[in-house]
């Protein structure tokens, strides 16, 4: 849950006169989530929020769905996503239902002449390949190689690139995003046994306030069409605001894996969490204490949601042939596990160095065209074995 955070000129008291130099007004904007009962903050713009010179027009950018109904296990090559140039046209959604759409995305330049806002969901942007400035009305991110960055939805925002090598997986939410409930306590504050801290969530370090006129393209997401719109003044105007809404990074290299004497589920991982679907980290750590441990994970049945996994780095000790930027998507209803010889291969090993995303939904995904085009359709067939293989079998 971010914390509270200001930045910026604010007045004593929200909702009072809060004055320019030459005694004009400044405008005040609630920015709020979930009516006026969830999180959000007061901002105070040079200009009024409010002035549309033109709507130009829109595309429709739904998901395009190739497989709605299926029970098949699939691994994609994510890194075979083609580059583009545009920060927008380079998302290219891969599994999606009524919760959530995952994304991946190889942008190629900063997000040039145009403003983005989502207005259907948060976003949570995981940074694979790449480094780079993010740049919001809120505030501006640093970003690198490993970073998630939560945008809540309506956040006005660009990504400046440092190069043309990037790699994005993007989870958009259409319910709000938290840190996991069971490491907060009733005020809010992450617990003494959380995998991480406020200390390790870097809030928007400076605001870039913009007090100018004229024609500014905004590129607003709505019902999944991509409406633009020209505002009469540049959208990065606040002086300052305070509150709970904004967007924030975390980087996944400072999740502290909880681990045990035996094989921990896979809550124990949780990084974020809806009412919907949940993401969590996989990361360098020490293996199972117990003498007869086996590190590699049991067989378990996906009855209730389904399981995607983006590996990121490192070595992936359950799986055979998996390579950074896959994804493998486990759907309910079947049971799935280690790969042949996986488990023969755990044992006895102490660590592991595997960095991956995982994504579990309770409701089942359906699988986008754009991932059909990258898909490996013998992957379910890949946990066929007549026999141990070689070498393995001394561990039996």
């Amino acid at each position: 849950m971010p914390f509270y955070h200001k930045l910026g000129e604010i007045p004593h008291k929200r909702h009072t006169q809060f004055r320019k130099p030459d005694g004009s007004l400044y405008y005040e904007q609630l920015f709020g989530t979930i009516g006026f009962d969830g999180m959000y903050c007061n901002m105070y713009h040079e200009q009024r929020p409010t002035q549309v010179k033109e709507i130009k027009g829109s595309k429709n950018i739904k998901p395009k769905v190739a497989k709605s109904n299926h029970i098949q296990s699939y691994r994609f090559k994510g890194f075979e996503i083609k580059p583009e140039a545009d920060y927008l046209d380079s998302r290219k959604p891969v599994l999606t239902n009524n919760d959530c759409t995952i994304i991946l995305a190889a942008p190629q330049n900063k997000t040039q002449d145009y403003f983005y806002k989502n207005s259907d969901a948060d976003e949570l942007i995981f940074v694979h390949r790449g480094s780079g400035k993010f740049r919001s009305h809120l505030g501006n991110l640093d970003f690198k190689y490993g970073d998630y960055i939560v945008v809540p939805r309506g956040t006005i925002y660009k990504m400046d690139f440092d190069d043309s090598d990037n790699r994005l997986f993007i989870v958009e939410s259409r319910h709000p995003m938290y840190t996991p409930k069971r490491y907060r306590n009733w005020f809010g504050q992450l617990l003494e046994h959380s995998p991480f801290c406020e200390r390790d969530l870097r809030s928007p370090y400076e605001l870039e306030t913009n007090n100018e006129t004229g024609e500014f393209l905004m590129k607003i997401k709505k019902q999944d069409d991509l409406f633009d719109m020209i505002y009469a003044s540049h959208p990065f105007d606040v002086v300052g605001y305070d509150g709970y809404n904004y967007p924030y990074a975390f980087s996944i290299h400072d999740f502290e894996p909880i681990t045990g004497r035996i094989h921990q589920p896979p809550p124990v991982h949780q990084t974020f969490e809806t009412s919907a679907f949940v993401v969590c980290s996989f990361c360098p750590r020490k293996y199972d204490y117990h003498p007869k441990s086996i590190p590699a994970p049991y067989n378990h049945s996906n009855i209730d949601s389904d399981e995607v996994l983006y590996y990121v780095d490192g070595d992936f000790m359950s799986r055979n042939d998996i390579e950074a930027g896959h994804i493998s998507l486990h759907p309910a209803g079947i049971p799935h596990g280690p790969h042949p010889g996986a488990t023969e291969r755990s044992i006895g090993k102490t660590e592991t160095e595997e960095l991956a995303v995982m994504v579990d939904t309770f409701k089942p995904l359906q699988i986008c065209e754009d991932a059909m085009s990258i898909a490996d359709e013998s992957y379910y067939k890949s946990w066929l074995c007549t026999s141990i293989p070689k070498g393995e079998a001394d561990h039996k």
